[in-house]
């Protein structure tokens, strides 16, 4: 079997993708400390340099700093650790035999909000931020590099979700689990979702069929309102719908003043939660010469919600 490197094995997407890639491939793991998993060999960062690249065939690279919605991180760690080790990372595959190379990006290397109607990887990159400006850095560092005969993909997915998942969409689920009533009702956006099924089909079809190199915008077929988010979060946990639709100058204000008073529910939060981010995947269907992706965003949902009830 192939031998898969994956670094940031253990975080949030890297355990999900094992459980997809286990049965087909060897997996070692790359990450800032060993963990139980569907790993054969685990190195940490201070083995880089004698790591056996040369016994790998392929990498994917998850390691990354996420995105801090309270805006606490000091904006070198971005560059540090999002172009800076990727940097690193790609140097030492590049320098090896290895020809497959997967860096996991994201649309917010693009733009923090869609002007259009619809993000295309066509779109000028003007991303607004440490978190954007550092994954789009390392693409351009990527991109810059003689990549001859070797396979290397950048993909930019929208918001994940799965098991284990935190973040928005978590925040959403104990808010309708407390009973408390969604009060972005008047919002009625469109927003794309990417369930982690779908993005490990992707990458396992990617390094099995080897496309074109390129970037590769990826999201669920279908977007979603918030609206209805909420409604199959209160479905999941057998509650009634709440939601209000307060008035939208109103929120706004509560908004500000979350920044000032370092609360949950802040200007990121509310435009996270309410704005038009609707992600094309049609490059990346073509590529994998594909109609749709195997798990629809409804299903993708339900499975995700399941396991948060379940504690996972």
């Amino acid at each position: 079997m192939q031998t898969v490197l994956i670094t940031g094995a253990y975080g949030f997407i890297g355990t999900n993708l094992s459980f997809a890639l286990k049965d087909k491939y060897t997996l070692w793991a790359l990450d800032l400390s060993e963990n139980s998993g569907n790993y054969s060999r685990y190195f940490s960062w201070k083995d880089l340099e004698i790591l056996p690249w040369n016994e790998v065939d392929i990498v994917i690279h998850l390691a990354g700093k996420a995105h801090d919605t309270k805006n606490k991180s000091d904006a070198q760690s971005y560059f540090d650790i999002n172009t800076g080790l990727t940097q690193t990372v790609f140097n030492k595959y590049l320098s090896s035999k290895t020809k497959v190379f997967i860096f996991l990006s994201s649309v917010k290397a693009v733009a923090d909000s869609v002007n259009g109607k619809v993000l295309t990887e066509s779109a000028t990159p003007n991303p607004h931020g440490p978190y954007g400006e550092s994954k789009l850095k390392a693409e351009r560092y990527i991109q810059s590099q003689d990549i001859t005969g070797r396979n290397v993909y950048i993909i930019r997915p929208c918001m994940i979700h799965g098991p284990g998942n935190k973040g928005n969409l978590n925040l959403l689920y104990h808010l309708v689990k407390r009973n408390i009533p969604y009060p972005l009702g008047a919002f009625n956006n469109q927003r794309s979702y990417l369930n982690i099924w779908n993005l490990s089909w992707v990458i396992e079809q990617l390094i099995t069929k080897l496309p074109n190199n390129g970037i590769y915008h990826l999201a669920d077929d279908d977007p979603l309102s918030t609206n209805i988010l909420i409604k199959l979060i209160a479905e999941s946990l057998g509650k009634k719908v709440k939601i209000w639709k307060c008035n939208k100058k109103f929120v706004s204000i509560v908004a500000r003043i979350g920044n000032i008073c370092m609360l949950p529910f802040n200007t990121d939060r509310l435009q996270k939660l309410t704005e038009n981010y609707v992600v094309s995947n049609i490059k990346i269907k073509e590529a994998l010469n594909i109609n749709k992706l195997p798990v629809d965003v409804i299903t993708g949902l339900r499975e995700t919600l399941i396991t948060f009830k379940n504690g996972n």
